[in-house]
Protein backbone atom coordinates (compact mmCIF):
# COMPACT_ATOMS: atom_id res chain seq x y z
CA UNK A 1 0.00 0.00 0.00
CA UNK A 2 1.62 3.51 -0.95
CA UNK A 3 0.41 6.25 0.50
CA UNK A 4 1.93 9.82 0.18
CA UNK A 5 1.32 12.69 2.56
CA UNK A 6 1.94 16.59 2.37
CA UNK A 7 4.03 18.24 4.57
CA UNK A 8 4.05 22.14 4.41
CA UNK A 9 6.98 24.50 6.12
CA UNK A 10 6.06 26.19 8.84
CA UNK A 11 8.80 28.07 9.08
CA UNK A 12 12.47 28.13 8.56
CA UNK A 13 15.33 28.34 10.33
CA UNK A 14 18.18 30.62 10.00
CA UNK A 15 21.84 30.86 11.43
CA UNK A 16 24.55 34.15 11.25
CA UNK A 17 27.47 33.62 13.52
CA UNK A 18 26.49 32.67 16.85
CA UNK A 19 22.87 33.62 16.35
CA UNK A 20 19.97 30.84 15.23
CA UNK A 21 16.62 31.81 14.66
CA UNK A 22 13.06 30.16 13.37
CA UNK A 23 11.03 32.27 11.52
CA UNK A 24 7.78 31.66 11.33
CA UNK A 25 5.74 31.88 7.92
CA UNK A 26 2.75 34.68 8.44
CA UNK A 27 0.04 32.06 7.78
CA UNK A 28 0.66 30.16 10.98
CA UNK A 29 2.12 33.46 13.30
CA UNK A 30 -1.02 32.90 15.34
CA UNK A 31 0.29 29.44 16.43
CA UNK A 32 3.00 31.01 18.78
CA UNK A 33 0.17 31.86 21.21
CA UNK A 34 1.49 31.19 24.45
CA UNK A 35 4.57 30.05 23.31
CA UNK A 36 6.46 32.99 25.77
CA UNK A 37 5.30 30.65 28.84
CA UNK A 38 7.45 28.01 27.92
CA UNK A 39 11.61 27.53 28.10
CA UNK A 40 12.11 24.89 25.89
CA UNK A 41 10.03 23.71 22.28
CA UNK A 42 10.74 20.62 20.04
CA UNK A 43 11.16 21.38 17.11
CA UNK A 44 10.59 18.96 13.79
CA UNK A 45 12.68 19.95 10.35
CA UNK A 46 12.92 18.53 7.24
CA UNK A 47 16.42 16.98 6.36
CA UNK A 48 16.42 18.73 2.92
CA UNK A 49 19.82 18.74 1.46
CA UNK A 50 19.72 14.97 2.03
CA UNK A 51 16.34 14.53 0.19
CA UNK A 52 17.48 11.84 -2.60
CA UNK A 53 16.44 8.62 -3.28
CA UNK A 54 19.74 7.33 -2.62
CA UNK A 55 19.89 8.62 0.39
CA UNK A 56 16.01 7.73 1.10
CA UNK A 57 17.43 3.99 0.61
CA UNK A 58 19.52 3.71 3.13
CA UNK A 59 18.47 1.40 5.87
CA UNK A 60 21.79 1.16 7.82
CA UNK A 61 24.63 3.62 9.25
CA UNK A 62 27.16 3.00 11.41
CA UNK A 63 26.19 5.57 13.96
CA UNK A 64 27.75 9.17 14.18
CA UNK A 65 29.48 7.97 10.74
CA UNK A 66 31.79 5.79 13.19
CA UNK A 67 32.59 2.69 11.91
CA UNK A 68 33.49 1.83 14.84
CA UNK A 69 30.11 1.77 16.02
CA UNK A 70 27.99 -1.38 14.79
CA UNK A 71 26.05 -1.24 11.58
CA UNK A 72 22.92 -0.35 12.86
CA UNK A 73 19.19 0.26 11.48
CA UNK A 74 18.32 3.88 10.86
CA UNK A 75 15.19 3.82 12.87
CA UNK A 76 17.67 3.37 16.27
CA UNK A 77 20.00 6.34 14.95
CA UNK A 78 19.87 9.40 14.50
CA UNK A 79 21.26 9.59 10.67
CA UNK A 80 19.76 11.99 8.23
CA UNK A 81 19.25 9.16 6.07
CA UNK A 82 15.94 7.67 6.34
CA UNK A 83 13.20 6.69 4.60
CA UNK A 84 11.41 9.80 5.40
CA UNK A 85 13.73 13.16 6.25
CA UNK A 86 12.48 13.88 9.57
CA UNK A 87 14.50 15.69 12.27
CA UNK A 88 13.52 16.47 16.08
CA UNK A 89 15.64 17.91 18.39
CA UNK A 90 14.74 20.27 21.93
CA UNK A 91 15.95 23.79 21.94
CA UNK A 92 15.99 26.26 24.49
CA UNK A 93 13.88 29.68 23.85
CA UNK A 94 15.91 32.23 24.06
CA UNK A 95 13.42 34.67 23.19
CA UNK A 96 10.34 35.63 21.05
CA UNK A 97 10.20 38.92 18.88
CA UNK A 98 7.37 38.72 16.58
CA UNK A 99 7.60 36.25 13.87
CA UNK A 100 10.78 35.25 15.61
CA UNK A 101 11.59 32.51 17.94
CA UNK A 102 14.98 32.97 19.39
CA UNK A 103 17.05 29.34 20.18
CA UNK A 104 20.35 28.62 21.56
CA UNK A 105 21.40 26.59 19.08
CA UNK A 106 19.73 23.70 16.30
CA UNK A 107 21.68 21.09 14.29
CA UNK A 108 20.29 22.33 11.02
CA UNK A 109 21.49 24.14 8.28
CA UNK A 110 20.54 27.71 7.43
CA UNK A 111 17.42 27.78 5.72
CA UNK A 112 16.17 24.41 6.50
CA UNK A 113 12.37 23.93 6.80
CA UNK A 114 10.81 23.76 10.06
CA UNK A 115 7.54 21.42 10.13
CA UNK A 116 6.22 21.44 12.82
CA UNK A 117 6.88 23.06 16.86
CA UNK A 118 5.91 21.42 19.75
CA UNK A 119 6.01 23.40 23.27
CA UNK A 120 8.39 20.91 25.57
CA UNK A 121 6.89 19.70 28.34
CA UNK A 122 9.26 16.97 30.54
CA UNK A 123 8.16 14.19 31.65
CA UNK A 124 8.52 12.42 35.04
CA UNK A 125 11.87 12.86 36.63
CA UNK A 126 11.64 9.18 37.09
CA UNK A 127 12.05 8.60 33.40
CA UNK A 128 15.60 9.15 33.02
CA UNK A 129 16.42 6.24 35.62
CA UNK A 130 13.99 4.03 33.47
CA UNK A 131 15.76 4.97 29.72
CA UNK A 132 17.77 2.47 27.69
CA UNK A 133 20.49 3.05 25.10
CA UNK A 134 23.16 1.11 23.35
CA UNK A 135 26.58 1.59 24.88
CA UNK A 136 27.81 3.55 21.72
CA UNK A 137 25.44 6.48 23.19
CA UNK A 138 27.47 7.55 25.40
CA UNK A 139 30.91 7.00 24.27
CA UNK A 140 32.45 10.26 23.57
CA UNK A 141 32.52 11.38 20.39
CA UNK A 142 35.50 10.42 18.02
CA UNK A 143 36.55 13.34 15.36
CA UNK A 144 35.76 12.80 12.51
CA UNK A 145 38.50 12.38 10.08
CA UNK A 146 37.38 13.87 6.61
Amino acid sequence: MTTSYRIYPVGRIHKNGDKTWIEIEEAYREAMDGLSGFSHITVLYWFHQNDTPEKRSILKVHPRKDKANPLTGVFATHSPCRPNLIAMTHCRITGIDGSLIHIDAVDAYDQTPVIDIKAFIPMDKTTAETVRVPDWVNRPRRQDPA
